[in-house]
């Protein structure tokens, strides 16, 4: 690259021979004036006003116009014998922390380049030193007729200088902000940070003059005798005066054109592929207490067997009761039973025996209808005739 300026950074007594190279280049396309009826070129003559008659460039010089209009002519010699130290040199005043410099004072960048053998050796130095210390010099230098303001810095291998804007060049924002009192609400500023986090970051080496593109298809469709592309036609679009709504739409509209998806729906989605990215669907966000079908399921069983354990405990005391009930049934019975038994044998023993025999007769009737029909006789017999003695011997 060619080299704009040429001379020394002063680094303490540190001189460092250096060539300067822009670090930058203008890609805008430049348009020639001409006249509209032929095509001709327009251009402009440099012409002294004195003799009126056009002059070359190397007949013009410098000169500076004073309050009264007179002009005092300024050589190049004598630009070179300025009583400055930074005529040739990049004198480096400070060394400060990177934040400290407002990035409006932010103007030009260059290379700098090591000026020779020799100076390769200092010129690391520097770099390394700047490398270290996380720090950027601030220097003065002067170029184009006027002193400057730069920084340095460490680009890489590659010690770079921006100039810099005099801190009286950068004007105050006076009368810039808005006046009236705004108050931005805290679901505002959510919406806002929302929308930050969907367009996200950029590599910057993606970004490029789309401008220039199209004026270049233009310009070729034009060489060529054809007619140029029409511009599309810019999508309507309603005036939104809600800013919550306008928010809204723009945190929408970017989802939609990264075919991102939707916050909330990945429950629903997984699994799936992906939906391509003009698809792209904004859904409403859905609650966090809403279940997974599994989880839906698990709760369904536990319900069912709940249900279930308590038909079983209420079954069983049913089933106990049914029992108990079905017992007290039969020992009814069975006192029943015996009852009516008990009354057929009195009846039949009153009829054989005297009335007074009545109740022991009763009881062994009773008995008697417990076991068999033999014993029960014999047995009756015998208590009749001890019954009988007994009465004898009373009268």
């Amino acid at each position: 690259m060619r080299s704009i300026w040429n001379g020394a950074i002063s680094f303490g007594l540190v001189s460092i021979p250096i060539k300067l190279v822009n670090a930058t280049e203008n890609h805008a396309i430049s348009f020639r004036q001409i006249h509209t009826e032929d095509n001709g070129r327009i251009r402009y003559r440099k012409v002294c006003e004195l003799e009126d008659r056009e002059v070359t460039q190397d007949e013009i010089g410098k000169g500076y116009e004073d309050a009264d209009g007179s002009i005092v002519p300024i050589t190049d010699e004598d630009l070179a014998h300025l009583p400055i130290p930074t005529a040739r040199t990049i004198e480096i005043v400070a060394f400060v922390p990177a934040d400290r410099i407002d990035p409006l004072q932010m103007d030009a960048a260059y290379y700098l380049a090591a000026g020779g053998a020799n100076a390769a050796k200092p010129y690391t130095l520097l770099r390394e030193a700047l490398k270290r210390s996380n720090k950027v010099a601030i220097a003065k230098y002067a170029l184009r007729g006027r002193e400057r303001l730069g920084m340095l810095r460490v680009v890489g291998d590659v010690i770079v200088m921006h100039g810099l804007l005099w801190p009286d060049e950068v004007r105050a924002p006076e009368g810039v902000a808005p006046d009236a009192d705004v108050t931005v609400r805290d679901k505002e500023l959510d919406l806002a940070d929302a929308l930050m986090d969907t367009l996200g970051e950029v590599d910057l080496e993606d970004l490029h003059d789309e401008y220039r593109d199209a004026l270049e298809e233009v310009i070729a469709a034009k060489a060529a005798g054809e007619t140029p592309r029409e511009a599309p036609a810019p999508a309507p679009g309603g005036k939104v005066l809600d800013l919550m709504a306008a928010l809204e739409k723009s945190v929408r509209e970017a989802r939609e054109s990264r075919g991102a998806e939707p916050v909330g729906q990945g429950a629903e989605s997984a699994g799936q592929d992906a939906e391509p990215a003009g698809q792209a669907e904004v859904r409403p966000l859905r609650s966090r207490r809403t279940t997974t079908p599994k989880e839906t399921g698990g709760k369904k069983s536990t319900s069912t067997t709940r249900k279930t354990a308590a038909a079983k405990k209420t079954a069983a005391p049913r089933k106990s009761t049914s029992k108990a009930t079905e017992g007290t049934r039969r020992t009814a019975a069975a006192k029943t039973t015996s009852k009516s038994t008990a009354a057929k044998s009195t009846r039949s023993t009153g009829s054989a025996g005297s009335a007074g025999s009545t109740r022991p007769t009763a009881a062994a009737g009773s008995r008697g209808a417990s076991g068999s029909s033999g014993s029960t006789g014999s047995t009756a017999k015998k208590a009749q005739a001890k019954k009988a003695a007994s009465r004898k011997r009373t009268a």
